[in-house]
């Protein structure tokens, strides 16, 4: 019973995605576009998240969800990422779009994260970037321009996005 629910609540879960997706006349934003506004409530219950308050900074941008396998693999990889490089003014903002806070909850159980988190329940910012999967990442640069997008994660993908933060962090 338990797995025809989680069966379920993951086809409903790929609806919405793909209902935001429909909704957007192109996906995903492209390099060189602004950034879109995103605000969400933190995960740690503290004040809200907004890539707008980053400004300045490099920001990698991560949507991601309890369901999503890659998401596994990618956030050890984010942990790495913002352990190397927070210093030299990168900032992980994962923004979970799951439907249920006890969904996102339990898979941090599994796959602590130290950067921040939010949940975004309203799907305002997956649709403002126009998601075309999960997860999804956005390299935004200190102006808050777009500068490469990953849809999908896999281990072979990290050695490019860790080249491309180190290219954004080094323009001033």
């Amino acid at each position: 019973m338990e797995a025809l629910r989680v069966v379920r609540w993951r086809v409903s879960a790929l609806a919405a995605v793909g209902a935001i997706a429909a909704a957007t006349s192109a996906w995903p934003l492209a390099r060189g576009e602004a950034a879109p506004p995103c605000t969400a409530p933190r995960l740690d219950g503290g004040r809200t998240i907004s890539v707008a308050d980053y400004r300045g900074k490099v920001v990698y941008l991560d949507f991601w969800a309890s369901w999503c396998a890659p998401c596994r693999e990618s956030f050890p990889f984010m942990n790495g990422l913002q352990r190397d490089l927070a210093g030299k003014g990168l900032e992980i903002i994962a923004i979970s779009v799951d439907k249920n806070e006890e969904d996102a909850r339990r898979f941090l159980a599994g796959h602590p994260a130290q950067f921040a988190l939010g949940l975004d329940t309203a799907a305002a910012c997956p649709a403002a970037y126009q998601l075309p999967g999960m997860p999804t990442s956005f390299l935004i640069d200190r102006a808050g321009v777009i500068r490469a997008v990953h849809a999908g994660f896999r281990s072979g993908d990290a050695a490019e996005i860790r080249r491309q933060v180190l290219e954004a962090l080094e323009r001033h």
